[in-house]
């Protein structure tokens, strides 16, 4: 449990380049995928550049967020691990939370 507390510290609040590359990976992908995925998903507002994405996968790898797939062919594919599942979805609770509190001030203003 306290890894896990460690690691939210380490990860939260989550660059949207973090936050893209784990929800690209709730899927298996390499890195040319998860650009791919992240460009379509997004409309073309973000492009990953690939020593983004590779720099930001070796540390998700180190932090055992994110693991190889597979290795086997020419391109490594990762995948979200559980402990990857658990940070993105307190991610996703806080940006829930902040679209909450956004949507209750803004609608007040009309």
């Amino acid at each position: 449990m306290e890894d896990i507390e460690k690691i939210k510290k380490t990860y939260l609040p989550m660059t949207e380049t973090a936050f893209y590359i784990l929800l690209a990976l709730t899927e298996p992908r390499h890195g040319y995928g998860i650009s791919k995925f992240v460009s379509e998903l997004t409309g073309g507002r973000i492009k990953l550049g690939s020593g983004t994405i590779y720099g930001t996968l070796t540390k998700m790898q180190r932090d055992k967020i994110i693991a190889v797939f597979d290795d086997s062919d020419k391109r490594i594919i990762y995948e979200i691990t559980d402990l990857g599942r658990t940070v993105l979805g307190a991610e996703a609770e806080r940006i829930s939370l902040l679209h909450r509190d956004v949507t209750a001030v803004l609608g007040r203003e009309k």
